[in-house]
């Protein structure tokens, strides 16, 4: 067995230990998709035979894959003899694999190939539907198998943000990394992320820090939501008993086009506004669909009523 010495940053050193699950999210600029490339490199070489295969939710072509950054990584790493590049996968020392699959192109059937596979990378994981989520892990199942993932995350309902952040299965390291934590940061990526914060700062958070969607990009209160995250004015405070709780409603437009209805409870303390953002509840029912289930629901009554009436019908005839 031979290894190689790889400079690790420090957040992602909890990664290299064994373990069946693996994580690291984040925003840009954090490495990393870079250390899990370089950590698939150093398991190839070390352990001969390895199986391994990269996988996405979708990948219609190889562009669309983690197959170039790996290939980068074996030059950098002078390993190109005993790393061999093809058209479609890579084939490693003693008789190993690298291979790269699309999720959205396998069924229960079809993924029954990757069961000999012992690693399984999702590089932007946030992507992955609960439905190949469900296909992967039981498949990767050799002895001593590990399924990473990397990711931007996006919503806490995302299959991955569940599964590893909400859920936290036993046996798994999940690791939160930003730009910060990335000691090899270049220069002109710090200078984007600066811009970003200067220009964009509704959308910052989400980019560069690893925080879930708060706001699309252009809503009518993104600029000001995100001046009072940035001042810590959004938090968690109590409400007083002795003041009145005040609802209101936006409808989110009207006719077709409404599509959100949304309560935001708030209270006036001395010269603050306090919102509760905590019990905020969004409906996104179409109009559409709000009209589908009052037409079915007075369907329901009338038929009820119709019933009734002729079960009555029924028992006075009887009764005579």
């Amino acid at each position: 067995m031979s290894t190689l010495k790889i400079p690790t940053a420090k957040v992602f050193e909890p990664l290299l230990a064994p373990a069946r699950y693996k994580g690291a999210f984040g925003g840009r600029g954090s490495g990393k998709s870079h250390f899990f490339g370089e950590l698939l490199v150093e398991t190839c070489q070390a352990e001969r035979g390895t199986l391994a295969v990269c996988i996405r939710e979708a990948q219609r072509t190889l562009a669309q894959s983690s197959k170039r950054l790996i290939e980068g990584k074996i030059a950098a790493l002078g390993l190109g003899q005993g790393f061999r590049p093809f058209s479609d996968r890579i084939a490693t020392p003693g008789d190993g694999l690298i291979i790269f699959r699309g999720m959205q192109d396998h069924t229960a059937e079809s993924i029954k190939s990757l069961e000999g596979f012992r690693i399984a990378w999702i590089d932007e994981a946030q992507t992955l539907s609960a439905r190949s989520l469900s296909l992967l892990r039981p498949t990767i199942r050799a002895p001593r198998s590990e399924l990473w993932a990397s990711w931007n995350p996006r919503r806490k309902s995302d299959a991955v943000d569940d599964f590893l952040r909400s859920r936290k299965p036993d046996g798994a390291v999940v690791v939160k990394a930003n730009w910060r934590d990335n000691p090899w940061l270049p220069a002109v990526l710090d200078e984007e992320r600066r811009l970003d914060l200067a220009l964009y700062p509704d959308r910052y958070e989400h980019i560069w820090e690893g925080d879930y969607v708060r706001t699309f990009e252009g809503a009518y209160f993104a600029d000001l939501l995100a001046q009072a995250r940035r001042e810590g004015r959004i938090g968690k405070v109590a409400a007083d008993p002795l003041l009145p709780l005040r609802a209101f409603i936006d409808i989110g437009g009207a006719g077709a086009s409404a599509d959100a209805f949304t309560i935001w409870i708030v209270q006036w303390v001395g010269n603050e506004l306090r919102a509760d953002f905590q019990h905020l509840r969004r409906w996104r029912k179409s109009v559409e669909q709000a009209q589908s289930y009052t037409f079915k629901a007075v369907i329901t009554v009338i038929a009820t009523g119709l019933l009734g009436a002729i079960w009555l019908g029924i028992k006075v005839m009887l009764g005579r």
